[in-house]
């Protein structure tokens, strides 16, 4: 059995001044006067630090061994027992020749200073203190603050204070001054309580911080000179801030200690100054007694197997009131918050005990909720899970739906509060929408053994939750109506297009296209079974550019993609023709709308995306012949010539079995059909929801049309000038080169890629019924 008086953990110090946990390991001395620690659970060595006679070691809370063995090096080991804390000390004071009562072994700073000052025969007198009497808190408060630079000076005080019992003389002499009203004699009772936790000294601590103590401390740091009214930070420890206790607490040193420290990160966050004001480590003993609290708070808790089930069980419970599981649901949060302060091998035990008490299908219950606070809890409580490990929320996840519904999946919960976030903001929303991101990222799923994992996980997703997540896009990218005649006006397809919308909008775009970038197989059949690229350019409509750059975006990394699948979905639907419009809508103005279009089109060029240089030269050559800025179309036609040349010439590399490439692709895509058919009713259900929280705008949209003209869009330019009011994009004018399609009846030039088969094309579109018929826009002026 191992020795638990050298069982100890091992804390180093990083930038942000915060300790981070190294692992727990058992710690000897070695002949050669080193530390080692070697891990408990691989035996590997965690730590080998020289005992050198010029480091200064520093015990603290009597199972606290910090030192410094380098600029911006700081390490500490955490002792499970006092004994081997005492053992260690010893062997450390022993190869220094220290006596082991002292509490710091060597001065950290310049030692000539301290060497006049330990050569001068009056150095005890200097720090003699003062009798604790109200007529000498001045002399008192002017010691104090004269060892504040010294670190021998400021131990020696230390030690003047404890062994004279005199903090606690200070704090009766406080509550007398209080009762007195001695405004001035309170000043310097402030000056001289901030000035003993500048010490840095955690045997002080100890006593300051003890629970009758503790709020006299809390008072003295009321009155600073500065304020003409002192604060009332203890009537707000005592009444405003109160413990509330979910399941109640038993153990009454736990209960202590929770208090303690929360009174603590209170005074360090509240009371004292920003510790940025001072030197690095000025207050970092401060921080080291509220990390090593919090360290024992959730071991203690996490011990406690019966207080755990019995918060789930209430948690859970139908019958629990509102206002009791909104409590339960802060603490939890601030539970896994603490949990940060564990060793990594900890915090996993931790969270797998959450995992199996249930802490997921909680969060089912309480981000249902109507409850504002409570859904921004539960959603931390899901950060922190699927940060610790996506593998587990994915399993979960997983094993749903044969106990669920559609509706109340795990994740199909998460997107709805995404879609219905009420934060003009969409802060919440975007929170959502990195887990989820987080969630179906393969790159998370790299390990030979989550191969699995991957085709399971993603299948799911596309067939239980992809609906749920285009929803709001389908509900608001209308098509148009095939029945207004040519150059008539047509309402704006996407509706409402208010900003919250296009926000929303956008943020799902954000994720559709990580999922292409990402998901080559899933994505490309739901893109292409859906015609959701059509629908998703419908959004460059918008008047706000953001969603247009965003729905711009989706197309460009597909085409970035270079798969002819893609290709000839693209080709086949026209749909470079609202990309092309929203270029000559931009007009001459030089902007990032601008810039992104030629960019696509560049990239086209360069590539040598023959199938789609052919399509765009045969189709948009005359409405984009005027465009002389960029060298970019002409290049495009340059390019479809000098291959149109190869081809009379019998060196074609481009032509294919047109036949059989459509037959590959539908083939493909009727299978994925039939692979990822989703049931109407849960489409048709999501949109149901997110109309009902739709409905909750009209309100504000109503006011915002009194305001301004109701704004149309048109596939054809208006005769009317643009309006650029507000930032907003201008609605179409009338123009002679808009991007057309060609009409039925005539044959267009023959393309670069020539497919020999139209006639089994044209019989294959009209088999596929009337959806594409009403798509395809109506020929405008040429």
């Amino acid at each position: 059995m191992s020795d638990t008086r050298r069982r100890v953990k091992v804390y180093t110090l990083n930038e942000e001044r915060q300790w981070e946990d190294r692992g727990t390991g058992h710690v000897c001395c070695s002949e050669a006067d080193s530390l080692t620690v070697t891990g408990e659970a691989d035996g590997s060595l965690l730590l080998e630090s020289r005992i050198s006679p010029d480091t200064a070691y520093q015990k603290q809370q009597d199972t606290l061994i910090v030192w410094s063995e380098a600029e911006n090096c700081d390490l500490a080991l955490s002792f499970q027992e006092k004994a081997g804390c005492d053992e260690i000390w010893e062997k450390i004071c022993q190869v220094q020749g220290k006596d082991p009562s002292v509490e710091i072994t060597q001065d950290p700073v310049d030692e000539s200073e301290e060497e006049r000052f330990e050569d001068t025969p009056e150095s005890a007198q200097l720090l003699e203190l003062p009798p604790c009497e109200p007529e000498r808190l001045e002399e008192l408060a002017e010691l104090v603050t004269s060892v504040l630079p010294s670190p021998v000076r400021r131990e020696r005080l230390a030690l003047a204070l404890l062994s004279s019992g005199y903090i606690r003389k200070l704090l009766q002499l406080f509550r007398a001054s209080e009762e007195a009203g001695d405004r001035q004699g309170l000043q310097q009772l402030y000056q001289i309580v901030r000035g003993l936790l500048f010490l840095n000294k955690a045997t002080l601590f100890e006593v300051m911080f003890s629970d009758d103590c503790i709020m006299d401390v809390v008072g003295c740091l009321e009155y600073e000179p500065a304020l003409l009214q002192p604060k009332s930070h203890r009537e707000f420890l005592t009444q405003t801030a109160r413990f509330r206790e979910v399941i109640p607490i038993t153990d009454s040193e736990l209960r202590q200690k929770i208090h303690q420290t929360y009174r603590v990160q209170y005074i360090q966050d509240i009371i004292l100054p920003t510790q940025s004001v001072f030197e690095d480590n000025f207050l970092s003993t401060l921080s080291s007694f509220i990390f090593f609290n919090k360290v024992e708070i959730v071991s203690m808790l996490q011990e406690d197997e019966k207080f755990l089930t019995e918060v789930f069980a209430q948690l859970t419970d139908e019958a629990t009131e509102d206002s009791k599981r909104r409590e339960l649901v802060n603490f939890f949060k601030e539970f896994c918050a603490f949990s940060q302060t564990l060793q990594p091998q900890n915090r996993d035990a931790f969270f797998k005990t959450l995992a199996n008490l249930g802490i997921l299908p909680a969060l089912e219950i309480v981000m249902g909720m109507e409850d504002v606070q409570v859904k921004a809890a539960a959603t931390d409580i899901f950060s922190y899970l699927v940060e610790f490990s996506p593998s587990m929320v994915r399993e979960f996840v997983m094993q749903e739906p044969q106990q669920a519904d559609d509706d109340v999946l795990l994740i199909n919960v998460v997107i709805k509060q995404m879609i219905c976030d009420s934060d003009p903001e969409l802060g919440g929303a975007v929170q959502l929408m990195g887990l989820l991101r987080t969630l179906i990222d393969p790159e998370n799923m790299l390990a030979p053994a989550s191969k699995a994992e991957k085709s399971e996980f993603l299948s799911f997703f596309y067939k239980y939750c992809m609906h749920v997540l285009t929803a709001p896009l389908l509900a608001n990218t209308a098509e148009e109506d095939p029945d207004l005649s040519e150059g008539a006006a047509r309402v704006n397809p996407v509706c409402p297009d208010n900003f919250q919308t296009a926000q929303l909008l956008a943020l799902i775009l954000e994720l559709l296209t990580f999922c292409v970038e990402h998901h080559s197989y899933h994505i490309k059949s739901y893109i292409m079974t859906r015609d959701l690229l059509r629908r998703v350019l419908t959004l460059m409509n918008s008047r706000h550019s953001f969603l247009a750059l965003c729905a711009l975006r989706f197309m460009r990394r597909i085409i970035g993609l270079k798969d002819e699948y893609y290709n000839r979905y693209i080709v086949k639907g026209n749909l470079f023709e609202p990309v092309i419009n929203a270029l000559l809508d931009n007009g001459t103005r030089y902007n990032l709308l601008n810039s992104a279009i030629i960019e696509l089109f560049e990239f086209i060029r360069v590539e040598d995306i023959k199938s789609l240089t052919a399509h765009i030269v045969d189709n948009f050559t005359t409405a984009l012949e005027s465009i002389e800025y960029v060298q970019t179309f002409k290049g495009l036609k340059q390019r479809y010539e000098q291959e149109k040349e190869r081809q009379s010439r019998g060196f074609s590399r481009y032509r294919r079995d047109t036949r059989s490439f459509e037959e590959d692709e539908d083939t493909w895509l009727n299978e994925d059909e039939e692979e990822d058919e989703v049931p109407d009713t849960g489409l048709d259900k999501c949109k149901s929801d997110y109309g009902k929280f739709m409905e909750s705008e009209k309100v504000k949209e109503s006011q915002d049309k009194e305001n301004q003209a109701k704004r149309k869009f048109s596939f054809c330019h208006s005769a009317g000038a643009a309006n650029t009011a507000n930032g907003s994009r201008p609605p179409p004018s009338t123009s002679s080169s808009r991007a057309a399609a060609p009409p039925s009846g005539q044959t267009a030039r023959t393309g670069l890629v020539d497919y020999p088969d139209d006639e089994d094309e044209e019989d294959e579109e009209e088999d596929a019924g009337e959806e594409q018929a009403p798509h395809k826009r109506p020929r405008l002026g040429s």
